[in-house]
């Protein structure tokens, strides 16, 4: 009985802990990961993977294959990315030509193969089921 009494406060106090670890959880933090494993997929090449799991409002804006077709001319010659450091983030519920939401601008510091000095913007946003998907991207 002392031993299931054991179990159950442990196990309430690891979900309560889990729980509060989540809430503590800033936009910018979240938004910062969902943005960096969307990275990923474009730094693979797979960038029709991208466009699927980007933002409604992304995939509303370009069709997969303008995407595809972009990404193509715009990534593929500056080559693999040496390094990606987050230079700033952040939250807003505006930006300009978009709809009223939960907004993350995150700038990186990205050396390419070929090019390296750039800043890539990301801007991920909040969905309407709480997560984190990117709805801008941009290189410069």
């Amino acid at each position: 009985m002392t031993r299931r009494i054991f179990s159950a406060a442990l196990t309430t106090f690891l979900l309560a802990a889990a729980i509060l670890v989540a809430a503590d959880e800033s936009p910018e933090k979240a938004a910062e990961a969902a943005a960096r494993s969307w990275l990923g997929l474009v730094d693979e090449g797979k960038y029709g993977e991208s466009w699927d799991a980007a933002a409604a409002a992304f995939r509303a804006s370009v069709t997969k294959t303008q995407w595809e077709s972009a990404l193509e001319q715009v990534r593929t010659p500056l080559g693999k990315v040496v390094s990606r450091t987050l230079k700033s983030a952040k939250y807003t519920r505006t930006i300009p030509n978009a709809p009223a939401g939960d907004y993350v601008i995150l700038l990186f510091d990205t050396s390419f193969a070929t090019r390296p000095s750039s800043i890539e913007t990301v801007t991920p946003m909040k969905e309407t089921d709480g997560t984190w998907k990117v709805a801008g991207y941009f290189i410069k």
